[in-house]
């Protein structure tokens, strides 16, 4: 038997077909069912069924639609459904000023805010999936009434100080704690009855707008670039418990942009962060500061969060790419999070102590990698979901460490060989080849950083890769941020089991004794970004130093620029130095984020 051939677009011939009452004209149809036919969003030709110019009834349910055009010209049409479709987005229905009913369902990427939006966007409701809309639309009118309330407070305070400050109700009076020199940093926390709620998202907390303070070192004749121009955009308190704005210390730790959405398109980025602290992971945009979902497990602490992009099956057959988040921490479970429709697909039981921290691979978008302080590293296939969004994963491989693996870096000119580890211990490397037959596996190399014992073995606390072979590594206590080559490094290994990297540049950071700052880097832009325990972001361009290694200098190189911490008035009251933790930039560097000791994220736009 032949396969059916795919499905035409729309013809005048099919619309007078399937329109009511029969005519032969397409100006006199008033109702159309355009149901089962597998139609794909560029199939809804707006100069065809612009022609509908009395159409009040549209039925476009059970197709692969995945958006709207958002100039159909139906300016009658009272009844929409488009249930069971692939729609990510509710925004073009505010073409169709008169709609009164709406039917949605079955369209998985919808949230429970996109119903908030759609009340908003059509005045003239009735009703949406078959229920009355009197309720949502009494919630949006609430929503409204308490933004305009906080905008109208806002615009008070900025006169009341001159228009120096950028102030709002909901920040505390009394000052954020400084954290004494000498705090230690440990990740714990009590256990609670494992729930796992969903909360729906928040809004701003914090945001202030001010001159970025910054140091820069002076420019050589070598052509380094000038300073970058980065400005304080947004400050949010959403992780606080119990949305308590008091709440200045739960700790965040980890943060992550989300993978461009536009598949193959030259220079795509992100400015959607994924960010983790306390009991909750938050997804913000950076441009309005505006957190669009937010995930909740009360007696959790999450320290890691992670993207992946999958290619899913739909109900249809059809594949569709699907940006999935994975978070975890103290509990040992990592929740694999559907962010668009809000909820948690599955989780997984992974370790029997806190996840320190978790990464993909780059060349296998469901391998995803553990580590534990259980001093494990697991390798998990976490398979693509079923049609019911759950995921069966399966343990590949089980590579074993003598101290708590921190941070990890699958190696990028050979990401399916091995794996690099900054530890407790130091800096550890695994052969993660699939091809092998030992599925546990202990630390082949440990990197050191200098002949002297004492240096040796320290804790390695951030670890990233600046290019396919440059690593930038960092402890605590050092005041250092090494440049290493994986490439010279792995040349010159032999048989042997502890290796001294070979280092191309020392960079100038803190000498805190604290740990856990976690740098990162920006490889596009040849950046290097580490926070540190005064609230401050050093920044290092090192395209010079990857361009033209020179011989290594007897003093550390300073930082291109180090951007203070703004201290934004609060109702009179700064915002004092916290530490930051982590910070990360996207691909572009339009966008740049910041978490802090004291439950503040800070989001700096590059100007």
């Amino acid at each position: 038997m032949s396969a059916r051939p795919p499905m035409a677009p729309l013809t005048p011939q099919l619309l007078l077909q399937r329109g009511r009452p029969k005519t032969n004209r397409l100006g006199k149809i008033q109702s159309l069912n355009l149901s089962g036919l597998e139609l794909l969003s560029k199939h809804l030709d707006p100069n065809l069924l612009g022609r509908l110019k009395r159409l009040k009834e549209l039925d476009l349910s059970n197709n692969l639609l995945e958006t709207l055009p958002a100039n159909l010209g139906l300016p009658h049409l009272r009844v929409l459904r488009c249930t069971n479709n692939q729609l990510g987005d509710v925004t073009a229905l505010h073409q169709f000023e008169e709609l009164e009913e709406l039917n949605l369902e079955g369209n998985p990427f919808l949230t429970v805010s996109d119903n908030l939006k759609i009340s908003y966007l059509l005045p003239k409701l009735r009703k949406v999936n078959g229920k009355d809309t009197a309720s949502t639309c009494s919630q949006v009118e609430n929503i409204d009434r308490e933004l305009t309330n906080r905008v109208r407070m806002i615009a008070e305070e900025l006169v009341a100080s001159g228009g120096a400050q950028v102030q709002e109700s909901d920040i505390p009076k009394e000052p954020p704690r400084a954290a004494a020199a000498s705090k230690l940093r440990a990740r714990t926390a009590s256990k609670r009855p494992d729930n796992v709620p969903f909360s729906l998202p928040s809004t701003k907390r914090v945001r202030a707008s001010l001159p970025a303070q910054t140091e820069s070192r002076p420019r050589d004749s070598g052509g380094d670039q000038a300073a970058l121009h980065l400005e304080p955009l947004h400050f949010l308190q959403c992780h606080s418990r119990n949305n308590s704005p008091k709440d200045l210390e739960t700790q965040l730790w980890a943060c992550a942009f989300e993978p461009a959405r536009e598949e193959g398109h030259s220079g795509a980025t992100s400015q959607t962060v994924a960010t983790c602290g306390g009991e909750t992971v938050c997804v913000i945009d950076c441009q309005t500061g505006l957190v669009l979902h937010k995930y909740k497990v009360p007696g959790e602490e999450f320290f890691s969060v992670a993207w992946t992009a999958l290619m899913v099956a739909t109900q249809a057959g059809h594949k569709k790419r699907w940006n999935m988040l994975a978070a975890a921490g103290l509990r040992g479970m990592v929740r694999l999070l559907h962010v668009r429709a809000g909820f948690c697909c599955s989780v997984i039981r992974a370790h029997k102590k806190a996840i320190a921290t978790l990464c993909f691979s780059p060349t296998h978008e469901t391998h995803l990698f553990t580590a534990s302080y259980d001093k494990r590293i697991i390798l998990w296939d976490i398979g693509v979901p079923n049609q019911e969004y759950k995921f069966q994963a399966s343990q590949l491989l089980m590579l074993n460490c003598t101290s708590v693996p921190l941070r990890l870096c699958p190696v990028p000119s050979c990401p399916d060989d091995f794996l690099l580890a900054g530890c407790e211990g130091g800096c550890c490397c695994w052969n993660v080849r699939l091809d092998q037959p030992q599925k546990q596996r202990t630390c082949e190399v440990d990197f050191v950083f200098s002949e002297d014992s004492k240096v040796s073995g320290q804790r390695v606390d951030g670890l990233a890769f600046v290019n396919e072979d440059v690593v930038a590594s960092k402890g605590s206590g050092q005041g250092i941020i090494y440049l290493w080559s994986w490439s010279q490094t792995w040349a010159g290994r032999g048989s042997q089991s502890v290796l001294p990297v070979v280092i191309l540049a020392r960079l100038q950071w803190s000498t805190t004794n604290l740990a856990y700052f976690s740098l990162s880097t920006c490889p596009d832009k040849n950046l290097v970004m580490c926070g540190d325990e005064e609230g401050s972001v050093w920044i290092y361009d090192v395209e010079h130093l990857l361009k033209q290694p020179s011989p290594l200098a007897t003093t550390p190189q300073a930082p291109t620029q180090i951007l203070k911490w703004p201290q934004p008035i609060a109702l009179g009251q700064p915002v004092t130095k916290t530490m930051v933790n982590t910070v990360v930039a996207n691909s572009a560097f339009t966008y740049l984020t910041a978490l802090t000791d004291s439950n503040i994220v800070s989001i700096w736009k590059c100007c």
